[in-house]
């Protein structure tokens, strides 16, 4: 088990709110040069575009196979026990290739464009019940129904059980805290149980018979003449359904805070120039996606990063800091869908790593847009909304847990 370096010994914030739109903190660290020491964390912390990059992109100077780390999502009840082909995200290349190449099988372009009016159908159907001129919680209505419900069609899960999968889910993804360790760590390995329980007898029956599913996909999947057992598909599942659900949700829920509090003539924009679309969800992504982060070990004593890392030390490469870089993104504080090179965001990534989901994400986000632009005419927010008593932790640092508007 990787010891979890916490948030908290980074960087202590004061408020959620403050965490949630952390800019001034990386308006100081970028300021401040590409990489600095963290005493509390015992940990490197890289900020700058092109160190972040290099950090995660140079997996011979910077490993992901380290013993510490600062995600705490658990996909096994021992991670030693992780099969190398599910354990991939943790493990360098070459050793990833075939976890990579499985995983990529069932999320191949063909696959994306085969998924897309079911997805498209999801949105449309969330959409169509929002009332119009009515006050309704985004969250409750979209932003979490939405992806849960996505992962669940496209994994060949039965509609009834889309709410288990999402509650298996928000504990799966509960942040490291050091005062409630024992509590969390069982509840998760709770929830591992039941997903075991629940998942092993679908496949099995898929076996059987294979249907136009991602599971079926990861059946069929076949790299140097081997295939994934039950067990190994239990646990890939489960990373997928984890990654596709919670960071997806996040997605949608801070790009309608976007709308409404940090350009409200954009959803206006939208609506006479839908082809603005995929530019938006690129902006989004860079801008409104706060606390991307990876860890990597480093490998060797090297001083490429401009200061002198030895063998064991941590760097926490934080992308969405990257993402603020002035010298990579013009006027990087402001939210601007027609900023040229806004796609050079790396929220979802680089290198070896880089989110083999990130298509669906992008597919989920352009199609709530596409529908949404379709069917409302105008967004408003609403004035009794205090951002801070709705925010809870999540492994993507603050996420919303109510968003109260109007769309009509």
């Amino acid at each position: 088990m990787k010891e979890i370096i916490s948030l908290q010994d980074i960087k202590h914030f004061d408020s959620r709110s403050e965490q949630f739109q952390p800019l001034e903190w990386y308006k100081s660290m970028l300021e401040s040069g590409s990489i600095s020491y963290n005493e509390n964390s015992d940990t490197w912390n890289a900020f700058k575009y092109d160190a972040v990059k290099t950090v995660l992109s140079d997996y011979e100077h910077f490993s992901s196979e380290g013993d510490r780390t600062t995600i705490s999502v658990k996909f096994s009840e021992d991670d030693k026990q992780m099969n190398s082909k599910v354990n991939f995200l943790k493990m360098d290349p070459p050793h990833n290739r075939k976890g990579r190449s499985l995983l990529a099988s069932a999320f191949t372009p063909r696959s994306l464009e085969n998924w897309k009016p079911r997805i498209n159908q999801i949105a449309e159907n969330l959409i169509t019940q929002i009332e119009k001129g009515k006050t309704e919680d985004i969250v409750a209505a979209l932003a979490n129904p939405m992806p849960a419900m996505v992962m669940s069609d496209l994994l060949g899960i039965p509609k009834p059980d889309v709410i288990k999968f999402k509650k298996w889910v928000d504990i799966l993804f509960l942040p490291y805290d050091k005062s409630k360790k024992d509590v969390i760590d069982n509840q998760k390995n709770q929830a591992i149980k039941e997903f075991f329980t629940y998942l092993q007898p679908v496949i099995i029956e898929k076996r059987q018979q294979l249907q136009d599913d991602i599971i079926s996909d990861l059946i069929r999947a076949e790299v140097d003449g081997e295939r994934l057992t039950d067990f190994e598909i239990i646990e890939m599942t489960m990373a997928i359904l984890g990654a596709g659900v919670e960071t997806t949700s996040h997605m949608i829920s801070t790009s309608f805070y976007a709308l409404l509090y940090d350009d409200n003539e954009l959803f206006s924009e939208l609506k006479a120039h839908p082809e603005y679309i995929d530019r938006t969800v690129e902006e989004m992504l860079r801008y409104r996606f706060h606390m991307s982060r990876r860890d990597r070990t480093v490998k060797k004593d090297n001083n490429i990063l401009g200061v002198d890392l030895k063998k064991g030390d941590v760097v926490v490469a934080w992308m969405s800091a990257a993402n603020m870089d002035e010298e990579m993104f013009e006027e990087p504080f402001q939210l601007n869908i027609h900023r040229k090179n806004n796609k050079k965001h790396l929220t979802f990534g680089n290198g070896p790593h880089f989110c083999l989901g990130a298509p669906l994400a992008r597919l989920e986000l352009k199609l709530i847009l596409e529908n949404l632009v379709k069917r409302f005419s105008k967004i408003e927010p609403i004035e009794s909304f205090e951002l801070e008593p709705n925010l809870t932790d999540s492994a993507t640092g603050q996420t919303l847990t109510s968003l109260p508007l109007k769309l009509s």
